[in-house]
């Protein structure tokens, strides 16, 4: 359990977390809800949470047998995917990240009518806030690293159902957490996230590297 605990759970959760990114999510969360009774905000964060949830457990199954059709190596998505992920600290780093979302977040607004105010939970809450490139990629990546194990894939599902329920808890929280949360503390923390997910991103370059036997 020592093994699994240092090797898998750590790594895949802090992976997982970082990307996903709960913490930053919450404002983003206040913002689309604005205007929301506590029953329509919090069906909207149940909604989201499950329909990020289905479409990472869906590429978390069926990932690397999409890889393997399109011809795709293991070493070479873990390198494109260590790139990814590395594009993405760089802007939590740099603070482009937080643009991005919300640029995301007014695209959503721009419509507000009473039928696109509903689907939020679908765009752009779900789909890409929760479920983005980065984690899609970072599900795949961590299922196709402990491909030889099923129990080691089902510690991978099962990290992340936790991130994902810790995602809604914030979310369901996130009225009260509003007065703790101020933009100042948000950007100290997605700063030094952005340094875990470079570190992490720079070893999932590494480990592609050494499977194709490019560096030894």
């Amino acid at each position: 359990m020592d093994v699994y605990w240092s090797q898998l759970l750590v790594p895949a959760f802090a992976t997982l977390f970082v990307v996903v990114d709960p913490i930053g999510l919450v404002p983003m969360f206040l913002s689309l809800t604005d205007g929301m009774d506590s029953k329509a905000r919090r069906s909207t964060a149940v909604r989201a949470t499950l329909l990020a949830g289905a479409v990472l457990l869906v590429f978390a199954i069926a990932g690397r047998a999409a890889l393997d059709f399109l011809g795709i190596s293991l070493p070479a998505f873990r390198i494109a995917g260590g790139i990814l992920l590395f594009v993405l600290a760089l802007e939590m780093l740099f603070e482009k990240r937080s643009e991005r979302r919300a640029k995301n977040v007014e695209e959503a607004g721009a419509a507000d009518t009473a039928s696109s105010h509903d689907e939020i939970w679908v765009f752009p809450l779900g789909i890409p806030l929760i479920a983005g490139p980065g984690a899609i990629a970072s599900v795949i990546l961590l299922m196709s690293t402990h491909a030889g194990s099923r129990v080691e894939q089902v510690l991978v599902i099962a990290v992340l159902a936790a991130v994902l329920v810790l995602t809604l808890g914030l979310f369901l929280l996130a009225a009260r957490l509003k007065r703790f949360l101020s933009a100042t503390a948000i950007r100290a923390m997605t700063r030094l996230l952005g340094m875990i997910l470079a570190a992490l991103a720079v070893q999932f370059v590494l480990t592609g590297l050494k499977d194709a036997g490019i560096v030894g």
